[in-house]
Parts: C-alpha cells; structure tokens; sequence
C-alpha cells in the first residue's frame, strides 16, 4: 500500500523526508514529490500548496500518478470552535467549503451546484487511529469536527462566530476540503489533522510564526506514530 503524505509547511516536510528511507525526487506540475519508505510503507510526500486549487491538483497527481490508496494532509489552522486552544489538534469527520456560495441560485451556503455531495467525509479508520495518536501525544487536547476550507484567511471574530454558527465548524483552513472532494472523487481513504495556531480572530500574526517550529514537529511526530500503528 502506498501512502500520500501532504503537508503545509517546508519544515515539516523535511523532517518527514530526514525519517525516510531511498528518497526519489520528481516534479509534476510545478510540484515536487517525495518517493520513499518509512516505518516499512511506501510513501509519497508533498507539500500542498496554499489554496484549494493547488491543494487538488497535488492530490490528484498522488492519486493518478503514484497511485496512493491512503491520504493524509496535516498543517495547521485557525480556530473557530471556542472550546479550541492555540495547540489543540483537529481531525476530520468531514471537509466543507466554507466559501462556496451560490445562495443567490437558491442553493444553501457551503453548497456545491449540481453535484450530489458537498461534505466530504474522512474515513472512519483513519479517524480512530489518529484519535488513538492523539490520545497518546497530547490527551484531552484534540476534537474531532468539521474543517472548513476557503480561499481566504480568516481573521475576524464577527467572522468565526458565523462560520460557527452556519456549519458547526470546528476549524478553518485553506485546502482541506480540495483534498477531500478529489479523494472522495477517487474512493481514496483520507484524514486531515491540523493543529491549532491562532483563534482565526486577527491574532495570527502574533501567533504564528512562534508555532510553526512547534507546529511542524507536532505534525511529523503525528504521522510518524500513525504509520507506526499501521505497520502494527
């Protein structure tokens, strides 16, 4: 079984790609691809790109390309459930897109015209064993809820409260629900794990950059144990 492993950020791509074993280099459209094996499992790892549209293209190309059967995105994300805190860790259950808006044709706001699915859910496997991580690396400090995905960053309270209110999201981001439609698409298993660098609230640029090291460590050592639980 191959695995795509795609992540937000360039250090936590190098920490995966330090762990890893007969790294191969390839580029496909405008993207680097990562080959190799870690914990005994095939792996393709990448880093996403911001925005939906890079994040479907790159999950595409793992999926057409190199053929992974199992997705998982990690990175980190504004807050808008209450109950978070800066470093909580959120799990999918499943993906909307926030920004889809089409309520002038009569459609509900995070709905997709004309297509049969617009909440794309994770697999319940992958779920459970980053759960079971996640109980081990940093208990009582993870949620499994909604991700909201739009091309914008969000940065208001008045904001938050209404992505709360309208889709019961638990956070918000800027590619995991690309990730999500092109794997549910496809019939390709995914998990989207981010944790937590700000309250979404404009506080962003004070929180940041001071998390990022944290951040990408948290996510390498979640996937590292996850394909460790796999190889078990």
């Amino acid at each position: 079984m191959t695995i795509g492993i795609i992540g937000a950020m360039d250090e936590e791509i190098a920490l995966l790609l330090q762990a890893m074993g007969q790294v191969e280099e390839h580029e496909q459209a405008g993207n680097r691809y990562y080959r190799g094996t870690l914990h005994h499992h095939s792996v393709v790892v990448c880093k996403s790109g911001v925005g939906k549209v890079n994040a479907a293209i790159t999950t595409q190309v793992l999926i057409d390309r190199f053929s992974v059967e199992r997705i998982l995105f990690t990175g980190v994300a504004g807050a808008v459930n209450p109950m978070l805190n800066i470093g909580d860790i959120v799990i999918s259950s499943a993906c909307i897109q926030h920004d889809m808006d089409v309520t002038a044709l009569g459609f509900k706001l995070g709905e997709i015209p004309y297509q049969s699915n617009s909440i794309f859910r994770a697999d319940q496997q992958l779920i459970d064993l980053a759960k079971r991580v996640c109980e081990e690396m940093v208990p009582q400090r993870h949620m499994v809820g909604i991700v909201l995905s739009g091309d914008q960053f969000i940065a208001s309270r008045e904001k938050v409260k209404a992505l709360y209110e309208t889709f019961n999201g638990a956070c918000t981001e800027m590619e995991g629900s690309a990730v999500a439609q092109a794997c549910v698409l496809n019939n390709v298993p995914f998990v989207i794990i981010r944790s937590m660098s700000d309250k979404a609230d404009g506080s962003a640029h004070v929180n940041f950059a001071e998390f990022t090291v944290e951040a990408s460590e948290r996510s390498y050592q979640m996937i590292n144990h996850m394909l460790q639980q796999l190889s078990a």
